[in-house]
């Protein structure tokens, strides 16, 4: 149960942390999504059965992530992986219909590359299981605007983000993330767990 609770929270929780530290350093408070907490909830549910997302993890963790762990190991694969899964998006930043459109590309690659490592280590702690991965795609997609990120005033891809909000995800990201990558380094049977599921 635990792993399907950090599967639901980890985005949200990162996210609140952020508005904490963005409260701390500029004496306000960041601006806050207006959907409801109920609506994102169902939102993920539903998304996880039906969304997008479920198919992408049958590509990323279900097929690439075993095959690449049994040659760079789990934390190498799950950095290559965030890569790859980055570039996979990065048309959507040239889509003028699209909520990624001029967006800062450079601090998403950050973002995702991130995201990855912490959806392989769920992912080898669930023993290969793709719902809790599915699961944390979906809660990653309805609740990141929890705390929205997004510059409004972005129009170049290539740019780096104005948004402190942006740069601080990234930030909180990146230390789970090296969090994440040190305890598989110190559990050598993950890798060998994810690369055997081959």
């Amino acid at each position: 149960a635990r792993w399907y609770v950090l599967a639901v929270s980890y985005i949200v929780v990162v996210k609140l942390v952020v508005a904490l530290v963005y409260r701390v350093t500029t004496g306000a408070w960041p601006r806050f999504g207006q959907v409801p907490w109920y609506l994102m909830l169902a939102a993920t549910i539903g998304s996880t059965l039906v969304g997008g997302q479920a198919g992408e993890e049958v590509g990323w963790r279900g097929y690439a992530l075993p095959r690449l762990a049994a040659r760079f190991g789990l934390g190498g694969a799950s950095v290559l992986l965030g890569a790859l899964w980055a570039l996979w998006h990065l048309p959507l930043f040239f889509v003028p219909e699209a909520d990624t459109a001029g967006q800062s590309f450079p601090l998403y690659l950050l973002q995702v590359t991130a995201l990855s490592v912490a959806m392989a280590w769920l992912y080898a702690n669930t023993r290969g299981s793709l719902l809790p991965v599915m699961l944390m795609h979906a809660a990653v997609n309805n609740t990141k605007d929890i705390v929205p990120s997004a510059d409004p005033n972005a129009t170049n891809a290539w740019a780096l983000s104005h948004s402190l909000v942006a740069w601080l995800t990234v930030a909180v990201l990146s230390l789970c993330a090296g969090y994440f990558l040190l305890r598989m380094r110190k559990i050598p049977q993950l890798t060998r767990e994810v690369a055997q599921s081959v």
